[in-house]
């Protein structure tokens, strides 16, 4: 049987990734941090303790050899160089990076959104030849683009099949936006805010997705970057109405026109001006990628996770990565006094 070593496996897209592979025939080495195992994977898969930054531990993990290394944490050039030195042991890599190392040609990215003059302008749609953010350690974007150009460059001793994600969603996500919309239900909050009139894009992936791009570049083996999204990209508010009717709620949104007034009030994990929406055809080109499931179908077991985790507990314990982020997420005080000052 082909062989296939998947890190970080334990996470919100190395479960769906591992059973994808299983599935298809491969006998898959599940490594993560705690060693666990998913329930939906089946008996035979086999479930490791992996300390990422251990490079004994990794070389040990892979043995004699596989035919497949899946690495879903994979960051920075050190994390690459980890994997180019056992090329001889590995046939081919499939390894998770993220639409923000694009830049918009005058050097703007997801790293100057805050700054002034530094919102980017993309193509809409993306595609996977676009600029990148120049690779270092200084940011996320950056380090995954350090990440990249060493894993590319290496193509030639091991070909690596490089995956842009989007906003990832689905189950046992640490950074769940769908809090903003679930939480406020179970909250009774029938009134919202959202600014740029809800219509903000900005694409989503499901786990789902990303994993049957998995099972598809490992059939194929190759050097190339594609980007991993969803079929069409939701805005907003399409997004909170498709929660309310998960949820069987009726709510009202308040569109305002320009940009939250604070932080606190209408400003959601998916709110930017200007839409990041990307190009998905070389995916099916290349792969023959179809996605498995939609943004609304993949919605019933992500708010019925939410659900459970957040049940008698406060939100920035069930979620701290979500809280460091998005502090700000459920100021309902603040949110009520601007409703009041625009009623009055």
């Amino acid at each position: 049987m082909r062989r296939a070593v998947v890190i970080g496996a334990g996470g919100q897209i190395g479960r769906p990734a591992v059973a994808a592979l299983a599935r298809d025939g491969w006998a898959v080495t599940a490594a993560s941090r705690g060693g666990g195992r998913d329930e939906d994977w089946p008996g035979e898969v086999r479930a490791e303790r992996l300390d990422r930054e251990d490079d004994a531990a990794l070389g040990a993990l892979i043995g004699d050899g596989c035919d497949l290394v899946v690495d879903i944490v994979a960051y920075g050039a050190r994390h690459a160089r980890q994997l180019t030195a056992l090329a001889g042991r590995i046939g081919s890599a499939v390894v998770v990076s993220t639409v923000s190392v694009y830049e918009d040609g005058e050097g703007r990215g997801f790293d100057t959104m805050g700054e002034p003059g530094g919102l980017p302008r993309y193509p809409v749609p993306i595609t996977e030849d676009q600029p990148t953010v120049a690779p270092g350690e200084g940011t996320y974007s950056t380090g995954k683009a350090a990440l990249e150009r060493e894993l590319l460059a290496a193509g030639d001793r091991l070909p690596t099949t490089l995956l842009r994600a989007g906003a990832v969603h689905g189950p046992h996500s640490p950074l769940p936006r769908e809090l903003y919309f679930v939480k406020r239900n179970l909250d009774g909050r029938r009134r919202r805010v959202l600014a740029f009139r809800g219509e903000s894009l900005f694409h989503t992936a499901a786990a789902r997705n990303i994993a049957e791009l998995v099972r598809l570049a490992a059939a194929r083996p190759g050097s190339r970057v594609l980007n991993a999204c969803d079929p069409e990209p939701p805005t907003v508010a399409r997004i909170g109405a498709a929660i309310d009717a998960v949820m069987g709620v009726r709510t009202e949104t308040v569109l305002l026109d320009g940009p939250a007034p604070s932080p606190s009030v209408g400003s959601s994990p998916w709110s930017v001006e200007r839409p990041v929406v990307c190009d998905m055809s070389a995916a099916g080109r290349e792969l023959g990628y179809r996605p498995v499931v939609s943004y609304a179908g993949s919605l019933p077991e992500t708010v019925d996770e939410l659900t459970r985790r957040l049940a008698g507990r406060d939100w920035r314990e069930a979620f701290p990565s979500l809280a460091r982020i998005y502090p700000d997420l459920f100021d309902y005080a603040a949110e009520d006094a601007w409703l009041a000052g625009r009623r009055a």
